[in-house]
């Protein structure tokens, strides 16, 4: 079968299930680009090359065997952030400190989606233990972004966000603590759903900060997240921080149709001061979601400079406590820029953290009671301004650089501290060639809605099928600086 670039998650699947496509020929056609494209776009850690092609084959026998698949990502080949464990293989979260860290145990939502049938074909390349936006790593070089390489990708899911857009692998899954799979997403230009806090379990993946980290789906379709969040988001008695709230199917409800839907528009904070391409873009994909049936209400938002300070703070130490023993004694083994954002953690009293999470239950309820009472989700940017260069985010004067890098989370960090499911969804490209993107925000454990709309708006528009050019052959990435 020819032009599977052409397929995401959901069609592949669909393909192999009906037998127009073996799940051996979409894994060797996956890997093939993963060696190739995905090492000049610097996306990958590691590929399992042998062990992928033994497990397609062993799903092709089963459906030649039985007439059936195992489940519903029989045979599709994906590849995973390298925060997720793999049993027996090197996880060593984009870092120089856990180089040779091989993971006891697979994480628990890759366990998942081996038994819906995935073919998992190996870690994907990262920021230095989750600590950049902008997908930063001053060991192993920056992801690139596949639009144009001069350009951040975002982070700190990098290779997940490079590899479904240039279409290596078919889905990823990343983790977002202040919006490491939203930053990606928008800045690659694909779909990235960061759930409710605990309704994915984190067992198995490494952490930065327990009481914000949340797995979630990449893909390009916001169909594709919904089939493997619906996949992922089982309760897990054995993780005291996994919600035992029911599992639920987010792709029986994706009909099209937003007819007495509320989207909620705030104009305070999230629209000041925005690069005027994302405001345009902004309108454009309110105008698509009210031709589809949904009605658009005014919100008002609470102080998000509060939000944002407890969401730094509790990022802060809870990062610091982590990698309090390293940074003592192996300072030299981090980038510059990754400890500066790990310092202010060891200054925080105690008695503020504990007050940062004691406060967060009520000034979650307050943010939900002022923008979401007359609304379902509400309409917010993915990043207040067009993705920066590479050069903007590493090189010159560190202040200079730290701005550059809070306004990329100016949107997207207070939500984690919130605990709030967010998807990001293409709308457009800059006059740069670089993708734009909204986000989408609801109540906790509400993916229902989010995925709704954004399934809604992508049956009329086609930005999140545009696919990168391919890259011109080049040598590997050389390490960047740190």
């Amino acid at each position: 079968m020819n032009g599977l670039e052409s397929l995401d998650l959901v069609g592949v699947a669909d393909a192999i299930a009906s037998r127009q496509l073996s799940a051996r020929e979409a894994t060797v056609w996956a890997l093939q680009r993963l060696q190739t494209t995905g090492r000049q776009l610097n996306a990958v850690f590691r590929i399992d090359a042998e062990q992928a092609l033994a497990r397609a084959a062993a799903l092709d026998e089963q459906q030649a065997c039985s007439g059936q698949t195992t489940g519903p990502l029989h045979g599709v080949p994906l590849a995973h952030k390298d925060l997720f464990g793999v049993a027996g293989q090197e996880c060593h979260a984009g870092s120089l400190i856990l180089r040779g860290h091989i993971a006891p145990r697979t994480a628990w939502a890759l366990q998942q989606l081996d038994t819906a049938g995935q073919v998992n074909l190996g870690s994907l390349h990262m920021a230095e233990f989750a600590l950049s936006p902008t997908g930063f790593n001053g060991h192993y070089g920056h992801g690139l972004n596949p639009w144009n390489a001069a350009y951040a990708c975002g982070g700190s899911s990098s290779g997940s966000g490079i590899a479904v857009a240039a279409r290596l692998v078919f889905g990823s899954l990343g983790t977002d603590t202040g919006g490491s799979i939203r930053h990606p997403a928008a800045m690659c230009g694909i779909t990235g759903l960061k759930p409710t806090w605990r309704r994915v379990s984190v067992a198995g993946v490494w952490p930065l900060s327990a009481s914000l980290d949340c797995p979630g789906p990449m893909a390009q379709s916001a169909r594709d997240c919904a089939r493997l969040l619906t996949l992922m988001a089982h309760p897990n008695a054995q993780d005291g921080l996994c919600t035992q709230r029911r599992a639920e199917d987010y792709e029986a409800g994706l009909d099209g149709d937003l007819r007495g839907m509320r989207i909620g528009v705030p104009q305070a904070y999230y629209r000041d001061d925005l690069d005027p391409e994302v405001a345009a873009a902004l309108q454009g994909s309110l105008d698509v979601l009210t031709g589809r049936g949904a009605t658009l209400v005014a919100v008002a938002v609470p102080d998000m400079a509060l939000v944002n300070a407890l969401a730094q703070l509790v990022m802060g130490v809870e990062a610091a406590a982590l990698h309090g023993r390293w940074v003592v004694g192996r300072p030299q083994d981090y980038a510059e820029q990754v400890l500066r954002r790990i310092d202010p953690g060891f200054a925080y009293p105690a008695v503020r953290y504990a007050e940062a999470l004691a406060l967060r239950t009520r000034i979650t309820q307050g943010w939900v009671d002022q923008c979401l009472a007359r609304c379902d989700v509400v309409h917010l940017p993915t990043l207040p301004v067009t993705t920066p260069t590479l050069a903007a985010t590493t090189e010159g004067d560190a202040a200079a650089v730290m701005q550059a890098i809070g306004r990329v989370t100016h949107a997207t960090r207070g939500i984690n501290y919130l605990g709030l499911p967010a998807i990001s969804v293409p709308t457009g490209f800059s006059q740069a060639g670089l993708p734009l993107a909204f986000q989408l925000v609801a109540r906790p454990f509400a993916e229902s809605p989010l995925l709704k709309a954004a399934d809604a708006f992508q049956r009329d528009t086609e930005w999140h099928r545009r696919r990168p050019p391919t890259p011109t052959p080049t040598p590997p990435p050389a390490p960047a600086t740190a």
